[in-house]
């Protein structure tokens, strides 16, 4: 770009600093509420709160309470959840049917929340970990990922899902062809306003271990996910399966995890027009957290100042566990 800039003491920059009011007037950058999807963990019982230690200030939530938290998320302004059951480790197997059990715990508290909270979004995710006693997003048989066989379970889950009363869908699997295989069965089953983001840049990372414990799926894990998650060097292939899934039927897709890779979402905004979602993840947060209660940043701070950075890199949204959090700061200067 060209210097427009009329040289010093013309130009001074700084004038464009010097006040609060001047700097908010000037911004580039915004974010409300309504650039955000709050995840929620669920869990059986009632009037349960269950802390999970790896993710401070995070909790697993009985479908009771989580129909209050979403109403307070709905009330601050925040558009939508994404709901993630904790299955009880009775009800996995290496088949995965609990995903596509229209009472399993998801699937009810979907219906609870839909019906208390009607206003809000929710978001569930199409994928078999959380059933899956082998700890897979897919059907593991000697050793090996079964593709086109998980297709056909991820199919009926969707379905499932979207009966239950869920707005948007997001194949987290990282499966060849499920976009397609998700998109048609819910044209053919009359659900064709339900949305698909999907986890098209899902990298095999490693920031998503205290997760893996919320939903606790991190000790039935077998082995590791690299041959259907991405190779974090790789951007050109995220841009590829983007490609793909929107050519499949998917209506938005999101990139995983989210700060360490916010040179795909920039590339994504500038090279496909289709909404972007980030994921901050829960090794993010984990980290985030650390460093406060030890005293070394200022939380709020840095917690609009990384949710920012998704925003700056070109994001429509970011799902985040300080989303309700943000909701507040938003309301008073930092």
């Amino acid at each position: 770009m060209e210097n427009q800039l009329a040289p010093f003491p013309m130009s001074r920059p700084r004038r464009l600093r010097q006040s609060d009011w001047m700097r908010r007037m000037v911004s580039e950058t915004t974010i409300s509420p309504d650039d955000f999807i709050y995840p929620m963990f669920i869990c059986e019982g009632e009037n349960v709160t269950d802390p999970i230690p790896s993710m401070p200030g995070v909790n697993r939530l009985s479908i009771d309470m989580a129909i209050r938290v979403a109403n307070h998320a709905a009330n601050v302004g925040i558009p939508a959840i994404a709901l993630f059951p904790y299955t009880d480790i009775k009800d996995k197997n290496k088949s995965c049917t609990e995903a596509f059990n229209p009472k399993n715990l998801v699937n009810r508290a979907t219906r609870a929340i839909r019906s208390a909270v009607p206003d809000i979004g929710i978001m569930l995710d199409v994928a078999l970990d959380p059933y899956n006693s082998d700890g897979h997003d897919g059907i593991l048989r000697d050793g090996e990922i079964i593709n086109d066989e998980t297709l056909m379970a991820l199919e009926k889950q969707a379905i499932v899902q979207a009966e239950s009363g869920a707005n948007i869908l997001g194949p987290s699997d990282m499966m060849d062809g499920r976009i397609g295989i998700i998109r048609s069965a819910l044209e053919s089953n009359d659900f064709q306003n339900v949305a698909i983001m999907a986890y098209s840049a899902k990298f095999s990372s490693s920031y998503y271990g205290p997760f893996r414990d919320a939903v606790g799926a991190s000790g039935a894990l077998k082995g590791d996910k690299k041959t259907y998650q991405l190779d974090p060097a790789n951007t050109n292939e995220a841009l590829r399966m983007i490609q793909r899934d929107l050519s499949e039927g998917a209506d938005m897709i999101m990139v995983k995890p989210g700060m360490p890779y916010l040179d795909v979402c920039q590339r994504i905004t500038k090279e496909i027009s289709a909404p972007c979602f980030a994921y901050q993840v829960s090794g993010e947060y984990a980290m985030i957290e650390a460093a406060a209660l030890n005293g070394w940043i200022d939380r709020d701070k840095v917690i609009f100042e990384s949710l920012l950075s998704f925003k700056r890199a070109g994001c429509a949204g970011i799902l985040s566990y300080y989303a309700i959090k943000i909701a507040e700061i938003l309301d008073s200067p930092l």
